[in-house]
């Protein structure tokens, strides 16, 4: 199978081309990483006078999603010890949290000084959406090139969460801890407004409701919500924008009391579910969902080739897949 010799998209991958040299169109159409220095700043300058506006107006100027996870983790700290600011911790119990993970959020709590907020969805509600999303085509080809639709599905009710909260509390920022990878820097710090919520939101809420039915609806903003459109907060994903450097982000996150998991796949820190998700997204559609995240890093020299190439290739634990089918009842 053809990869590209510039990052690690194969020829399976939706939409790709190459040229005479094996290089890939998507790379063509990356940008420059001196144009991506300047872009970050911009945006980097943004959030920060943002911060002047609104610091200290309410009683926290941040909502935090926080996952255990290594991205997470450090976006958590990033926010409290760096940008000095007043965060509210919240974290999305899936029931697929590794053990190593719900020791990470609890080790990182007792030693970053924030709020927290744990929501755990019924399990049944959960397990019939995550079901669902395996066995159904919910969601449209391309909003599946960056994540599985179980992800798609797990991560939108994460989002929805958190702007609920934030909506309620007016907190004027919700902070994601996305990779460069997973988040372009031109998505990184952006205010939401009901018109472009609604619309995100019935993209997912409208085949999940017509699979699993009206159980799915308190997951997702009423219509109280949308009429606080004062109220809706901007969306920042500072990894965006930040020097995103793997080994230092372990070195300061392990102060912090996190341990590197050993019981996850190759592209998660904090999920069990995501390894399945994986085989069955492969299986599925032909490509790796973490294919276009691990290309982008690549491109902005975070990863080599090699290791992108390697973390693709490792296949899903055994053990860890049988035990998640297991649970769902599969």
């Amino acid at each position: 199978m053809q990869i590209c010799r510039i990052c690690v998209l194969n020829e399976s991958f939706p939409g790709i081309s190459f040229d005479g040299n094996g290089i890939c169109n998507f790379c063509f159409r990356s940008k420059a990483k001196n144009d991506r220095v300047g872009l970050k700043a911009r945006y980097q300058k943004k959030f920060a006078d943002l911060i002047k506006e609104f610091r200290g107006k309410n009683s926290y100027d941040c909502l935090v999603a926080f996952s255990g996870g290594k991205d997470s983790t450090y976006t958590l700290d990033l926010m409290k010890n760096e940008y000095k600011l007043n965060v509210l911790a919240f974290s999305f119990n899936n029931w697929f949290q590794s053990e190593t993970a719900i020791n990470n959020i609890n080790n990182v709590l007792a030693k970053i000084e924030v709020d927290h907020l744990t929501f755990l969805p019924s399990f049944l509600d959960f397990k019939k959406m995550i079901n669902t999303s395996i066995a159904q085509d919910l969601y449209a080809l391309k909003s599946l090139e960056r994540a599985t639709s179980v992800c798609t599905t797990c991560l939108s009710l994460i989002r929805f969460a958190c702007l609920k909260i934030a909506i309620e509390k007016n907190i004027p920022f919700v902070v994601f801890g996305l990779s460069p990878g997973q988040a372009p820097v031109a998505t990184s710090v952006f205010k939401t407004n009901t018109t472009m919520v609604r619309k995100m939101q019935d993209a997912i809420l409208y085949p999940l409701h017509k699979h699993v039915g009206d159980d799915v609806n308190r997951y997702f903003l009423e219509e109280r919500h949308f009429e606080k459109k004062d109220s809706f907060p901007y969306s920042i994903n500072p990894l965006a924008f930040t020097v995103y450097d793997e080994e230092k982000i372990y070195q300061r996150i392990q102060e912090a009391g996190w341990q590197p998991p050993k019981d996850t796949d190759a592209n998660s820190t904090n999920c069990l579910l995501n390894g399945f998700a994986n085989q069955v997204h492969l299986e599925k559609h032909g490509f790796h969902p973490y294919a276009v995240e691990m290309a982008e890093l690549v491109r902005e020299g975070v990863l080599t080739r090699e290791e992108a190439i390697r973390r693709l290739s490792e296949p899903a634990d055994w053990k860890i897949v049988q035990e998640v089918k297991g649970k769902l009842g599969l």
